[in-house]
């Protein structure tokens, strides 16, 4: 039965390589870039305003196009309902599909090389000096939303108690991206089955974080897509 990985991503110019981590098996997939001239072609779309959007975007059920800032012919970047620190964005495909596994090469090689170059913006913009990457691929790796996402966090020096405390955050409520999106479309408290089966770890300044307006996310997404267009297309 599978029951989730955890994957670390590792870029060059040329390749990006994905390792995937369970248990004490290691996997190494390679996924080759676009051609330039793909990335030549993209580029109207890439810098297109999220007003514009011909359709709808949908993070695995939630409408999210609002919070959309950057978009590709697959993926999307969107704005964090409850960011763990300032800059917390999510990335994700544009087909909603739940595993890692279920993405197709194009999907898959795509996602992360838009993972990289939003990763690149969010590190200048927030004079960061690292990034966390996370991919909770599954629920019982701590997924919220049956949807796959990326998360990339900004990090500093002493921006948190703990180097590593990010991941307890993103395992416990303070990740669960899911629960957030339910409660800001309902206006009330919302758990599921899939929130009820993630793993509990301890969580970090849970108080201090509170839901975001529509009006705060809208504003942020509009600022990190002036800054999008800024970003080099490698």
């Amino acid at each position: 039965m599978k029951t989730g990985f955890r994957y670390l991503i590792c870029t060059d110019k040329n390749l990006i390589s994905v390792a995937h981590l369970r248990s004490s098996n290691l996997r190494i997939t390679a996924f080759q870039p676009p051609a330039k001239s793909q990335f030549s072609f993209n580029r109207s779309i890439r810098m297109s305003s999220v007003k514009s959007a011909s359709a709808p975007i949908y993070f695995g059920s939630f409408l999210v196009t609002p919070q959309v800032f950057h978009q590709t012919p697959l993926s999307f970047a969107l704005v964090n309902l409850k960011p763990i620190l300032p800059g917390h964005v999510l990335v994700s495909p544009r087909r909603v599909v739940p595993r890692v596994a279920d993405l197709t090469p194009a999907e898959t090689s795509d996602l992360f090389l838009t993972v990289r170059r939003v990763g690149r913006m969010i590190e200048r913009l927030y004079g960061a000096t690292s990034l966390n990457i996370a991919v909770q691929d599954g629920v019982h790796a701590g997924q919220s939303v049956p949807h796959v996402h990326a998360h990339i966090i900004p990090r500093k020096l002493a921006d948190l108690d703990r180097v590593d405390a990010v991941y307890d955050m993103l395992d416990g409520e303070e990740g669960d991206v899911g629960k957030a999106q339910r409660e800001a479309q309902t206006g009330a408290s919302a758990d599921s089955e899939r929130a009820k089966n993630r793993p509990r770890f301890p969580v970090v300044d849970n108080e201090a974080r509170k839901p975001r307006t529509a009006e705060e996310m809208k504003a942020e997404a509009e600022m990190l897509e002036r800054e999008m267009e800024k970003e080099s297309l490698d």
